[in-house]
Protein backbone atom coordinates (compact mmCIF):
# COMPACT_ATOMS: atom_id res chain seq x y z
CA UNK A 1 0.00 0.00 0.00
CA UNK A 2 1.19 3.18 -1.33
CA UNK A 3 1.95 6.00 2.11
CA UNK A 4 0.69 9.34 1.56
CA UNK A 5 -1.97 8.58 -0.68
CA UNK A 6 -3.81 11.61 -1.36
CA UNK A 7 -7.31 11.80 0.16
CA UNK A 8 -9.76 10.58 -2.49
CA UNK A 9 -13.69 10.66 -2.26
CA UNK A 10 -15.92 7.91 -3.65
CA UNK A 11 -18.93 5.90 -2.96
CA UNK A 12 -21.33 8.75 -4.07
CA UNK A 13 -24.46 8.72 -6.71
CA UNK A 14 -25.43 11.77 -8.42
CA UNK A 15 -28.41 12.79 -11.25
CA UNK A 16 -27.31 15.18 -13.45
CA UNK A 17 -30.38 17.27 -14.86
CA UNK A 18 -29.44 18.80 -18.80
CA UNK A 19 -31.42 20.93 -20.19
CA UNK A 20 -30.54 22.79 -23.63
CA UNK A 21 -28.93 26.12 -22.35
CA UNK A 22 -29.52 29.81 -22.23
CA UNK A 23 -27.05 32.74 -22.86
CA UNK A 24 -25.98 34.53 -19.15
CA UNK A 25 -27.83 37.46 -20.04
CA UNK A 26 -29.43 40.17 -22.60
CA UNK A 27 -26.28 41.46 -24.02
CA UNK A 28 -25.91 41.44 -27.67
CA UNK A 29 -21.69 39.65 -26.72
CA UNK A 30 -23.57 36.64 -24.40
CA UNK A 31 -26.51 36.30 -26.75
CA UNK A 32 -23.89 35.82 -29.27
CA UNK A 33 -21.36 33.73 -27.59
CA UNK A 34 -24.70 31.04 -26.73
CA UNK A 35 -25.41 31.09 -30.22
CA UNK A 36 -21.72 30.58 -31.38
CA UNK A 37 -22.06 27.50 -29.39
CA UNK A 38 -25.00 25.94 -30.15
CA UNK A 39 -24.88 26.74 -33.84
CA UNK A 40 -21.25 25.11 -34.05
CA UNK A 41 -22.64 22.21 -32.98
CA UNK A 42 -22.64 19.50 -36.15
CA UNK A 43 -25.67 17.69 -34.98
CA UNK A 44 -27.68 21.04 -35.01
CA UNK A 45 -26.57 22.24 -38.31
CA UNK A 46 -25.90 19.22 -40.71
CA UNK A 47 -24.34 20.71 -43.47
CA UNK A 48 -20.67 21.29 -45.42
CA UNK A 49 -19.02 22.49 -42.51
CA UNK A 50 -16.66 24.50 -44.38
CA UNK A 51 -19.58 26.38 -45.61
CA UNK A 52 -21.01 26.62 -42.62
CA UNK A 53 -18.50 28.18 -40.98
CA UNK A 54 -18.45 30.84 -43.24
CA UNK A 55 -22.31 31.61 -43.19
CA UNK A 56 -21.79 31.21 -39.05
CA UNK A 57 -19.48 33.48 -38.65
CA UNK A 58 -19.68 35.92 -41.61
CA UNK A 59 -23.29 36.51 -41.26
CA UNK A 60 -25.51 34.91 -38.62
CA UNK A 61 -23.08 35.77 -35.86
CA UNK A 62 -23.02 39.46 -36.83
CA UNK A 63 -26.66 40.15 -37.30
CA UNK A 64 -28.86 37.17 -35.52
CA UNK A 65 -27.80 38.21 -31.63
CA UNK A 66 -29.97 41.60 -32.36
CA UNK A 67 -33.08 40.34 -33.04
CA UNK A 68 -32.44 36.84 -30.45
CA UNK A 69 -31.45 39.29 -27.87
CA UNK A 70 -34.69 41.25 -28.66
CA UNK A 71 -37.03 38.20 -27.97
CA UNK A 72 -34.96 37.05 -24.83
CA UNK A 73 -35.22 40.60 -23.13
CA UNK A 74 -39.18 40.22 -23.79
CA UNK A 75 -39.58 37.14 -21.15
CA UNK A 76 -36.29 37.71 -19.22
CA UNK A 77 -36.91 37.08 -15.32
CA UNK A 78 -35.62 40.96 -14.45
CA UNK A 79 -36.33 40.40 -10.81
CA UNK A 80 -34.18 37.46 -10.59
CA UNK A 81 -32.00 38.51 -13.50
CA UNK A 82 -32.27 35.38 -15.32
CA UNK A 83 -33.72 33.53 -17.97
CA UNK A 84 -36.94 31.28 -17.62
CA UNK A 85 -35.33 28.05 -18.55
CA UNK A 86 -32.75 28.43 -16.22
CA UNK A 87 -34.75 29.42 -13.74
CA UNK A 88 -37.08 26.49 -13.56
CA UNK A 89 -34.34 23.92 -14.50
CA UNK A 90 -32.97 25.05 -11.59
CA UNK A 91 -35.57 25.16 -9.07
CA UNK A 92 -36.40 21.23 -10.54
CA UNK A 93 -32.92 20.36 -9.30
CA UNK A 94 -33.73 22.00 -6.05
CA UNK A 95 -37.68 20.18 -6.12
CA UNK A 96 -35.62 16.69 -6.69
CA UNK A 97 -33.25 17.49 -4.40
CA UNK A 98 -36.16 17.29 -1.54
CA UNK A 99 -37.80 14.28 -2.72
CA UNK A 100 -34.88 12.46 -2.21
CA UNK A 101 -33.28 14.44 0.77
CA UNK A 102 -33.67 10.96 3.10
CA UNK A 103 -30.67 9.40 0.65
CA UNK A 104 -27.78 10.36 0.00
CA UNK A 105 -27.95 10.89 -3.50
CA UNK A 106 -26.25 14.40 -5.17
CA UNK A 107 -28.99 16.02 -7.62
CA UNK A 108 -27.82 18.87 -9.58
CA UNK A 109 -28.25 20.35 -13.15
CA UNK A 110 -26.39 21.46 -16.43
CA UNK A 111 -27.00 23.17 -19.84
CA UNK A 112 -25.79 21.54 -22.91
CA UNK A 113 -25.04 25.27 -24.51
CA UNK A 114 -23.96 28.04 -22.11
CA UNK A 115 -24.06 27.75 -18.22
CA UNK A 116 -23.47 25.69 -16.21
CA UNK A 117 -21.53 23.78 -18.54
CA UNK A 118 -21.81 19.94 -18.48
CA UNK A 119 -18.31 19.29 -18.40
CA UNK A 120 -18.50 21.89 -15.35
CA UNK A 121 -20.63 19.93 -12.97
CA UNK A 122 -19.54 16.47 -14.40
CA UNK A 123 -16.15 17.53 -12.84
CA UNK A 124 -17.85 18.88 -9.83
CA UNK A 125 -19.57 15.83 -9.32
CA UNK A 126 -16.20 13.92 -8.94
CA UNK A 127 -14.38 15.78 -7.14
CA UNK A 128 -17.63 15.04 -4.70
CA UNK A 129 -17.09 11.49 -4.75
CA UNK A 130 -19.51 10.44 -7.55
CA UNK A 131 -18.71 6.96 -8.65
CA UNK A 132 -22.30 6.25 -10.54
CA UNK A 133 -24.06 8.98 -12.55
CA UNK A 134 -27.44 9.48 -13.87
CA UNK A 135 -27.17 11.77 -16.60
CA UNK A 136 -31.85 12.72 -17.32
CA UNK A 137 -31.53 14.76 -20.66
CA UNK A 138 -35.17 16.75 -20.46
CA UNK A 139 -36.40 16.13 -24.08
CA UNK A 140 -39.08 13.72 -23.81
CA UNK A 141 -39.02 13.28 -27.44
CA UNK A 142 -35.95 12.07 -28.56
CA UNK A 143 -33.72 13.93 -31.29
CA UNK A 144 -30.50 13.74 -32.75
CA UNK A 145 -29.75 16.97 -31.91
CA UNK A 146 -31.12 17.21 -28.33
CA UNK A 147 -30.48 13.97 -26.81
CA UNK A 148 -27.69 12.61 -28.55
CA UNK A 149 -25.67 15.81 -28.64
CA UNK A 150 -26.22 15.66 -24.64
CA UNK A 151 -24.73 12.41 -24.78
CA UNK A 152 -21.92 12.93 -27.06
CA UNK A 153 -21.16 15.85 -24.76
CA UNK A 154 -20.87 13.51 -21.46
CA UNK A 155 -19.03 10.89 -23.79
CA UNK A 156 -16.45 13.37 -24.60
CA UNK A 157 -15.90 14.78 -20.79
CA UNK A 158 -15.75 11.04 -19.73
CA UNK A 159 -13.00 10.74 -22.31
CA UNK A 160 -10.75 12.87 -20.69
CA UNK A 161 -11.15 11.72 -17.33
CA UNK A 162 -8.47 9.08 -15.84
CA UNK A 163 -11.44 7.37 -13.53
CA UNK A 164 -14.81 7.58 -15.24
CA UNK A 165 -18.09 7.02 -13.16
CA UNK A 166 -20.54 4.83 -14.13
CA UNK A 167 -22.97 5.96 -16.58
CA UNK A 168 -26.43 5.49 -16.76
CA UNK A 169 -28.47 8.11 -19.32
CA UNK A 170 -32.30 8.21 -18.90
CA UNK A 171 -33.67 7.57 -22.33
CA UNK A 172 -36.97 9.19 -24.18
CA UNK A 173 -39.97 9.63 -21.87
CA UNK A 174 -42.57 10.42 -24.99
CA UNK A 175 -45.17 7.74 -23.60
CA UNK A 176 -44.20 7.52 -20.01
CA UNK A 177 -47.86 7.30 -18.62
CA UNK A 178 -46.85 9.90 -15.35
CA UNK A 179 -45.51 12.46 -18.32
CA UNK A 180 -49.07 12.12 -20.43
CA UNK A 181 -51.05 12.15 -17.27
CA UNK A 182 -49.32 15.29 -16.15
CA UNK A 183 -49.42 16.83 -19.88
CA UNK A 184 -53.53 16.27 -19.50
CA UNK A 185 -53.73 17.92 -15.62
CA UNK A 186 -52.12 21.11 -16.73
CA UNK A 187 -54.97 21.40 -20.05
CA UNK A 188 -57.44 20.44 -16.96
CA UNK A 189 -56.01 23.13 -15.01
CA UNK A 190 -55.64 25.79 -17.47
CA UNK A 191 -59.62 25.22 -18.82
CA UNK A 192 -60.48 25.82 -15.28
CA UNK A 193 -59.14 29.33 -15.26
CA UNK A 194 -60.35 30.47 -18.59
CA UNK A 195 -64.50 31.11 -19.21
CA UNK A 196 -64.45 30.17 -23.03
CA UNK A 197 -64.54 26.48 -24.44
CA UNK A 198 -61.14 26.48 -26.60
CA UNK A 199 -62.27 24.98 -30.17
CA UNK A 200 -58.95 23.18 -30.94
CA UNK A 201 -55.64 22.57 -28.90
CA UNK A 202 -52.24 23.00 -30.67
CA UNK A 203 -49.64 21.18 -29.42
CA UNK A 204 -46.45 22.30 -30.74
CA UNK A 205 -43.32 21.06 -30.77
CA UNK A 206 -40.08 22.19 -31.65
CA UNK A 207 -39.23 21.37 -35.54
CA UNK A 208 -36.33 19.79 -36.88
CA UNK A 209 -35.09 19.72 -40.64
CA UNK A 210 -37.31 17.39 -42.90
CA UNK A 211 -33.84 15.53 -43.94
CA UNK A 212 -33.18 14.81 -40.44
CA UNK A 213 -36.29 12.80 -40.26
CA UNK A 214 -35.59 10.71 -43.72
CA UNK A 215 -32.24 9.95 -42.62
CA UNK A 216 -33.99 7.74 -39.55
CA UNK A 217 -34.69 10.45 -36.45
CA UNK A 218 -37.42 9.08 -34.94
CA UNK A 219 -38.02 12.76 -32.91
CA UNK A 220 -41.39 13.21 -35.22
CA UNK A 221 -42.65 10.02 -34.57
CA UNK A 222 -42.34 10.67 -31.24
CA UNK A 223 -44.10 13.43 -31.10
CA UNK A 224 -47.16 12.19 -32.42
CA UNK A 225 -47.16 9.29 -30.08
CA UNK A 226 -47.26 12.21 -27.28
CA UNK A 227 -50.18 13.94 -29.14
CA UNK A 228 -52.11 10.52 -29.44
CA UNK A 229 -51.51 9.11 -26.23
CA UNK A 230 -52.71 12.78 -24.47
CA UNK A 231 -55.74 12.71 -26.63
CA UNK A 232 -56.56 9.10 -25.45
CA UNK A 233 -56.56 10.65 -22.20
CA UNK A 234 -58.31 14.23 -23.14
CA UNK A 235 -61.09 13.83 -25.39
CA UNK A 236 -63.18 16.89 -24.59
CA UNK A 237 -61.54 18.85 -27.38
CA UNK A 238 -59.48 18.39 -30.16
CA UNK A 239 -55.15 18.16 -30.12
CA UNK A 240 -53.65 19.19 -33.06
CA UNK A 241 -49.45 18.54 -33.73
CA UNK A 242 -47.79 21.45 -35.63
CA UNK A 243 -44.18 22.03 -35.10
CA UNK A 244 -41.81 25.27 -34.57
CA UNK A 245 -38.84 27.42 -34.38
CA UNK A 246 -37.86 26.65 -37.99
CA UNK A 247 -34.46 28.16 -39.10
CA UNK A 248 -33.25 28.39 -42.75
CA UNK A 249 -34.79 27.79 -45.91
CA UNK A 250 -34.84 24.40 -46.01
CA UNK A 251 -38.59 22.25 -45.03
CA UNK A 252 -38.65 21.26 -41.74
CA UNK A 253 -41.44 19.36 -40.21
CA UNK A 254 -44.92 20.29 -41.05
CA UNK A 255 -47.47 21.59 -40.38
CA UNK A 256 -45.37 24.65 -38.89
CA UNK A 257 -47.30 25.99 -36.05
CA UNK A 258 -47.00 29.95 -37.03
CA UNK A 259 -49.10 28.98 -40.55
CA UNK A 260 -51.42 26.98 -38.78
CA UNK A 261 -52.18 29.85 -36.42
CA UNK A 262 -52.78 32.38 -39.69
CA UNK A 263 -54.72 30.00 -40.75
CA UNK A 264 -57.04 27.83 -38.26
CA UNK A 265 -59.33 31.24 -37.87
CA UNK A 266 -60.36 30.91 -41.39
CA UNK A 267 -61.62 27.33 -40.64
CA UNK A 268 -63.98 28.39 -38.11
CA UNK A 269 -61.43 27.64 -35.20
CA UNK A 270 -61.53 31.02 -33.29
CA UNK A 271 -60.46 29.72 -29.97
CA UNK A 272 -57.48 27.97 -29.31
CA UNK A 273 -55.12 26.68 -26.36
CA UNK A 274 -51.51 26.03 -27.39
CA UNK A 275 -49.18 23.86 -25.29
CA UNK A 276 -45.48 22.52 -25.73
CA UNK A 277 -45.04 18.78 -24.64
CA UNK A 278 -41.69 18.72 -26.07
CA UNK A 279 -40.39 21.29 -24.05
CA UNK A 280 -39.98 20.43 -20.21
CA UNK A 281 -39.54 24.38 -19.20
CA UNK A 282 -40.95 27.49 -20.32
CA UNK A 283 -38.30 29.33 -22.38
CA UNK A 284 -37.63 31.91 -25.03
CA UNK A 285 -39.66 29.60 -28.42
CA UNK A 286 -42.39 28.98 -25.46
CA UNK A 287 -43.03 32.48 -23.93
CA UNK A 288 -42.02 34.73 -26.92
CA UNK A 289 -42.15 32.77 -30.12
CA UNK A 290 -46.06 31.55 -29.13
CA UNK A 291 -47.83 33.56 -26.45
CA UNK A 292 -46.22 36.57 -27.99
CA UNK A 293 -46.02 36.56 -32.20
CA UNK A 294 -48.47 33.10 -31.96
CA UNK A 295 -50.78 34.68 -30.26
CA UNK A 296 -50.64 37.89 -32.19
CA UNK A 297 -50.86 36.74 -35.08
CA UNK A 298 -54.04 34.13 -34.65
CA UNK A 299 -55.80 37.63 -33.46
CA UNK A 300 -54.97 39.65 -36.23
CA UNK A 301 -55.56 36.32 -38.82
CA UNK A 302 -59.27 36.69 -37.18
CA UNK A 303 -59.01 34.25 -33.91
CA UNK A 304 -61.06 35.75 -30.98
CA UNK A 305 -59.55 33.46 -27.81
CA UNK A 306 -55.64 32.17 -27.31
CA UNK A 307 -54.05 31.07 -24.41
CA UNK A 308 -51.41 29.29 -23.30
CA UNK A 309 -50.78 25.91 -21.52
CA UNK A 310 -47.48 26.60 -19.25
CA UNK A 311 -44.81 24.44 -19.65
CA UNK A 312 -44.74 21.62 -16.61
CA UNK A 313 -41.57 23.79 -15.36
CA UNK A 314 -41.63 22.61 -11.53
CA UNK A 315 -44.74 21.43 -10.94
CA UNK A 316 -45.45 18.78 -8.58
CA UNK A 317 -46.78 16.60 -11.47
CA UNK A 318 -43.42 16.94 -13.02
CA UNK A 319 -41.18 16.92 -10.34
CA UNK A 320 -43.17 13.72 -9.27
CA UNK A 321 -42.58 12.10 -12.96
CA UNK A 322 -38.67 13.14 -12.80
CA UNK A 323 -38.54 11.25 -9.38
CA UNK A 324 -39.66 8.54 -11.21
CA UNK A 325 -37.70 8.68 -13.82
CA UNK A 326 -34.48 8.65 -11.57
CA UNK A 327 -35.73 5.69 -9.57
CA UNK A 328 -36.07 3.53 -12.92
CA UNK A 329 -32.46 4.30 -13.44
CA UNK A 330 -31.26 4.17 -10.62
Amino acid sequence: MIKDHPPVKFGKTAVLLVNLGTPDSTSWFDIRKYLKEFLSDKRVIEVNPIIWKVILNVFILNFRPSKTAKAYKEIWMKKENISPLRFYTQNQSLKLKEEFSKTDLIIDFAMRYGNPSIKSKIKHLHELGCENLIVLPLYPQYAAATTATVCDEVYRTLMKMRWQPNLKIVPHYESEPLYIEALKNSIVKKISEISWKPDLIIASYHGIPKKYFEKGDPYHCYCHKTTRLLSEKFTDIPIQTTFQSRFGPQEWLQPYTDKTLESIPKSGKKKILVICPGFSSDCVETLEEICIQGKNSFMKSGGENFDFIPCLNDNKDHIFLLKHLVEKNI
